[in-house]
């Protein structure tokens, strides 16, 4: 197979973001750049053996060419596993002789979005490669060249499902019915394969792989994204519902009553099984968590790690700490024994085993879990984001202060926390209190505090 492209272009460097590469296809991300970021990935990763997969994006077969071109202009073979979930990427690289791995894919992002999420081994580890520790790598090629390319097919379904499957026991896994909502992403692509070994009945739904995202967001915390499992769960009378994004490796809870459950709770659930195994071992939870997380944490004799927001920094904290478990408020939940990388599928079986020994309504269970109100994440435009953070740290000085990520504050019976976006000229508020209408005063009086 041969592949020309016009390689002389500068790349958008806003794609480079702080965990992965991510833009709209093609303004800011196209084929071009696809292929300069394969041999860039090369040069600052040493790669010789790279595996790639891609999601059901309409434009991952197109950038997954390109990559690979790029690729083996440096000489690398290149393997592929198909159209897979982000957490098969990992498998690949964690249980193979491959050195390194790319996943085409924007993730949750919109469907004109497309983007790479990159890793490489080390000693034996999974090491996360950021977006923007690659743009020094990128020097820009002058060639009209043609390469003929050999991809070499990996099938890793069989391997990849008993890995997942290894961290539950079937055997205790009651018929539940549960209502599974792919998104039209990639989670169906290995739920049936699955499915046959597991003693419950699921429903699915948007099961088919579709990168124009026909029947809600590939981001199940858009607004309206929930309502059709919701509904479908009520319907079929189901004892729960799961939810996943469009490469799978985030997974959201909706309790018997179709209503989303909030992914700190979720993580509870998670940490109280594998505590219940590894008695001790640290958990990792982000800045904006629920303070029940570290609570219950504690209570079940495990060690809370708290970490700044995003997903590689619960990871870091969770391999820093020689931890068995993570996650964060996106529905990302990483697992020391997947390599400690993120995945929904192994998420979704230990609920299984969770519910089935637990056999509570799951909103009850999820009631006991989130003792405290807490308002969803509030946003606000500023452009002086310094200015205003020093503002409210001046404001709340007799509170406990800590600057982990942004300002966080804490009093006897409340706290919130400001923190920075890294993309946008946005503030991020989140305040949880112990009474609703305590919740409800500081929301208004922090709101006033930051937009006067």
């Amino acid at each position: 197979m041969t592949f020309v492209y016009n390689t002389r272009m500068e790349i958008n460097p806003s794609v480079f973001k702080s965990y992965d590469v991510r833009g709209i296809y093609p303004s800011e991300l196209n084929e071009e750049a696809a292929y300069q970021i394969g041999r860039a990935f090369v040069r600052h990763s040493g790669a010789k053996r790279v595996v790639v997969g891609q999601d059901a994006r309409i434009s991952s077969p197109a950038l997954f060419k390109a990559v690979a071109r790029g690729f083996l202009a440096e000489g690398v073979q290149v393997h592929d596993i198909g159209q897979v979930p982000t957490e098969c990427l990992y498998f690949a690289v964690g249980n193979y002789d491959f050195d390194s791995g790319i996943m085409i894919t924007a993730s949750h992002n919109p469907k004109e979005y497309n983007g790479l999420k990159m890793i490489k081994k080390t000693d034996n580890s999974i090491e996360m490669v950021r977006g923007k520790d690659l743009l020094s790598s990128v020097e820009p090629d002058d060639l009209d060249d043609k390469i003929d390319i050999e991809i070499e097919k990996k099938d890793i379904w069989n391997d990849f499902v008993n890995h997942v499957i290894s961290f539950v026991d079937l055997s205790e896994v009651n018929p539940l019915k549960i209502v599974i909502d792919a998104s039209n992403g990639v989670a169906g692509n290995a739920i049936s394969r699955m499915q046959d070994k597991l003693p419950v009945e699921i429903i699915p739904l948007n099961f088919e792989p579709d990168g124009n995202f026909p029947n809600h967001s590939p981001n199940p915390l858009i607004e309206g994204s929930a309502d059709e499992i919701g509904e479908m769960v009520k319907k079929d009378k189901a004892d729960f519902g799961l939810m996943f994004d469009g490469d799978a490796d985030r997974i959201f809870l909706v309790d018997e009553t179709g209503q989303l459950v909030r992914a700190d709770a979720t993580l509870l659930l998670l940490a109280k099984y594998f505590l219940e195994k590894n008695p001790g071992m640290a958990i990792a939870y982000n800045a904006i968590c629920s303070k029940a997380v570290p609570e219950f944490v504690q209570k079940w004799g495990g060690k809370p790690i708290r970490t700044q927001v995003g997903f590689v920094n619960v990871r870091e904290g969770l391999v820093k700490n020689n931890g068995i478990m993570g996650g964060e408020l996106s529905g990302h939940y990483c697992f020391r024994d997947n390599y400690y990388m993120d995945s929904g599928i192994v998420s979704f079986l230990v609920l299984l085993q969770v519910f089935s020994k637990d056999q509570r309504k799951i909103s009850e269970i999820i009631a006991e879990l989130s003792p405290y109100p807490k308002g969803a994440e509030i946003n606000f435009e500023v452009k002086n984001k310094d200015e205003v953070l020093e503002k409210v740290k001046q404001k709340y000085s007799d509170g406990e202060q800590d600057f982990l990520d942004g300002i966080t504050v804490t009093y006897k019976d409340w706290w919130f926390n400001v923190r920075p976006s890294n993309t946008e000229p946005l503030l991020r508020l989140t305040i949880e209190a112990d009474t609703q209408e305590l919740l409800e005063e500081k929301q208004k009086e922090l709101k006033g505090a930051i937009i006067e």
